[in-house]
């Protein structure tokens, strides 16, 4: 299923992507095309910029071609011992991701995963879709038994909900702007070869204006 249980605390079962097309036997790409398309809905966990659905909120999409595999469904709950059912986002434990776990600890994102890389912070309640996740209770807890600082206006600011966004589906298309400003095309000109310096001067000024050169000899 592409999720690992990694510790024994009580963990909402959750999916990523991977998760859900194991789940159903599709490809991820399938999954991915679910959500854009709307038969997926909102993501009940955005952690990290990565969505996450409860299981009962992905069991619902069920229908027609669209049935889950139940020897999956029976690996997936089977590979979280302490996993439990939730019903609906509302009752969700706080979830977090690599950057919520600096947001807690005062780190940036690549702090927290070299101290994971050489398990110097708990490890991952759940990996879903290749991401760590962790109850905030476990890394509080482990933050205790390192004697690490937290931040509490932050633990405050995930306990009332306040995420990271998703990241953006698909190409990010910039917004067009004025075009830049240019000076007007510099006319053509001829030098001899007594005129090496006016020449090189001519070269450097058409350059620097991002415009490249032609150099035709002439008879």
């Amino acid at each position: 299923m592409g999720k690992v249980l990694m510790s024994q605390a009580r963990v909402p079962y959750l999916l990523g992507h991977s998760e859900i097309a194991s789940l159903f036997t599709v490809e991820r790409q399938t999954s991915q095309k679910w959500r854009t398309e709307g038969t997926l809905p909102e993501p009940d966990l955005v952690a990290s910029g990565n969505p996450y659905w409860l299981l009962t909120t992905a069991l619902q999409i069920s229908g027609g071609d669209r049935q889950a595999d139940q020897r999956q469904l029976a690996a997936y709950r089977a590979g979280v011992s302490e996993g439990y059912d939730v019903q609906d986002r509302e009752h969700l434990p706080v979830v977090l991701g690599i950057r919520e776990v600096g947001r807690v600890l005062g780190k940036d994102a690549q702090a927290v995963s070299r101290w994971r890389n050489r398990r110097r912070i708990a490890e991952a309640d759940l990996i879903l879709s290749g991401s760590p996740l962790w109850l905030l209770e476990t890394i509080l807890t482990d933050a205790r038994q390192r004697q690490r600082a937290v931040i509490p206006a932050e633990v405050a600011r995930l306990r009332a909900g306040q995420r990271t966004p998703q990241k953006p589906r698909g190409r990010r298309h910039n917004t067009p702007g004025a075009p830049p400003p240019q000076n007007p095309l510099p006319a053509a000109r001829a030098f001899s070869a007594a005129d090496r310096t006016a020449a090189a001067e001519f070269l450097t000024s058409v350059l620097d204006q991002g415009y490249s050169v032609v150099i035709r000899p002439q008879l």
